[in-house]
């Protein structure tokens, strides 16, 4: 995916989960909107620089939205969880993801059951995950914040297995400082238990890593998934 272009400056906070102080390279401030309702652990730091896209758009309140951070080691952080589904899709439109490779219709936010699914590939359901919490020894953790939604959308895809459709949970590592995603069950055990589950009943649990830059963002490397 390529990104349109951005603006560089340095994050100086985060506030009421949607919101961000910005400062700009020519020294003004300006309100971001934070397009991520996790608690963004690991991820936003005081003088963190980031990367910004602005809307001309009049109907808009904010004309900034957030997209990217580095943190101080230098790891790219995507931080607009709007954008995976997009990057998921071209990742298995170009066959990156190979397991999702062969398919003949393509369709995006599904109506199923009580929920949309982001991707249905003929009779396949896709469910994508944006992951961003690091933990120790380059290990990343899904959630970052209890989703009560995540899980509904887990016993949606049991309840497609069960009829006899493939069903996959695909989680998109969006930082290149990480090399495995785990559950966080020291934020949501419900949800860790839910995704346990879900694989011993069927539901297949992929995880690739994003390469990105300030310009692009694709499908890198699969990674390993670890549910114990």
């Amino acid at each position: 995916m390529d990104l349109p272009p951005l603006t560089r400056g340095t994050l100086l906070r985060r506030y009421k989960r949607f919101l961000a102080d910005v400062e700009l390279e020519d020294g003004s401030v300006v309100i971001a909107h934070c397009p991520n309702p996790g608690r963004m652990t690991s991820c936003q730091g005081a003088g963190w620089p980031v990367w910004l896209t602005h809307h001309d758009n009049p109907k808009r309140k904010l004309k900034w939205t957030w997209e990217l951070t580095r943190n101080p080691d230098g790891a790219w952080i995507l931080v607009n969880t709007a954008r995976p589904n997009a990057i998921a899709k071209e990742g298995i439109e170009s066959g990156r993801i190979a397991e999702l490779a062969t398919y003949e219709t393509l369709r995006t936010e599904v109506k199923y059951g009580d929920s949309r699914i982001d991707l249905m590939l003929d009779d396949t359901l896709v469910e994508v995950k944006s992951v961003t919490l690091r933990h120790a020894d380059r290990e990343a953790r899904f959630p970052d914040a209890v989703t009560k939604r995540g899980t509904k959308h887990l016993g949606e895809l049991v309840r497609a297995h069960e009829e006899g459709r493939r069903a996959v949970l695909l989680f998109l590592l969006g930082r290149d400082d990480c090399d495995s995603v785990r559950p966080a069950d020291s934020v949501d055990l419900a949800y860790g238990n839910a995704l346990r589950a879900a694989h011993a009943a069927g539901v297949e649990v992929l995880a690739y890593r994003l390469d990105i830059d300030d310009t692009y963002i694709t499908v890198g490397d699969r990674v390993p998934v670890h549910l114990t």
